[in-house]
């Protein structure tokens, strides 16, 4: 099976049986498969990444006013890491959240918020940009529940009006396009980034 699976001088060096019929293996060998990386390309969010005082202050110049952003975990999601680290004042990891931005007006509403519940307090709270948390992703249901979400922004006819963007560990830039989202924000991004992208595609939009 390893020479199969392209490994040279395969050898196992640990096995043990967990229960009948079913063993563990470690095994090593030298891998014969090679990849170019010159031929991968992942897309990624296209914009220019600044840091809280260089995000407020590019408001101030651009857009003028405070801009409003509104963040949840939707449909069934009950965690709440991911969205409280982009949205929390303290944020992680030395990045700041968008509670502590002087230009932006945060809302997290938390989790299990069904998407027509966080689409209407988007509404009435007059939302720039609505923020979707996505951790349970088994049987797909991330992607259905994402999709549900844009169909329904599409039958509000609020799709151009909001900036719309999704995040997750099993969330990419690419799925997010194809979903109908301005942008996805998978691991190892931050509040910058997501502020970043919002900001500058609102100037972009000519929202004011």
């Amino acid at each position: 099976m390893l020479r199969k699976m392209g490994l040279e001088n395969p050898s196992v060096v640990f096995y043990q049986e967990l229960t009948p019929g079913f063993t563990f293996f470690n095994c090593y060998g030298s891998c014969t498969h090679t990849v170019d990386y010159t031929t991968i390309y992942v897309p990624k969010v296209e914009s220019t990444t600044m840091d809280m005082y260089e995000t407020d202050e590019y408001i101030k110049e651009n857009i003028g006013r405070k801009i409003v952003i509104v963040g949840a975990s939707t449909g069934t999601d009950a965690h709440t890491v991911g969205i409280d680290a982009i949205m929390n004042m303290k944020g992680y990891a030395g990045h700041y959240g968008l509670e502590r931005y002087e230009m932006i007006e945060a809302y997290n509403l938390g989790s299990q918020v069904p998407n027509e519940e966080f689409i209407a307090r988007g509404i009435e709270l007059h939302a720039d940009a609505l923020l979707v948390s996505q951790t349970v992703t088994q049987k797909d249901v991330h992607i259905h529940n994402m999709t549900n979400f844009i169909e329904l922004m599409e039958a509000e006819g609020l799709r151009d009006k909001m900036i719309c963007c999704c995040g997750g560990a099993r969330v990419t830039h690419e799925l997010a396009k194809e979903l109908g989202f301005d942008a996805g924000f998978g691991m190892n991004t931050y509040a910058d980034d997501v502020a970043s992208f919002v900001v500058q595609e609102m100037v972009k939009r000519g929202m004011k």
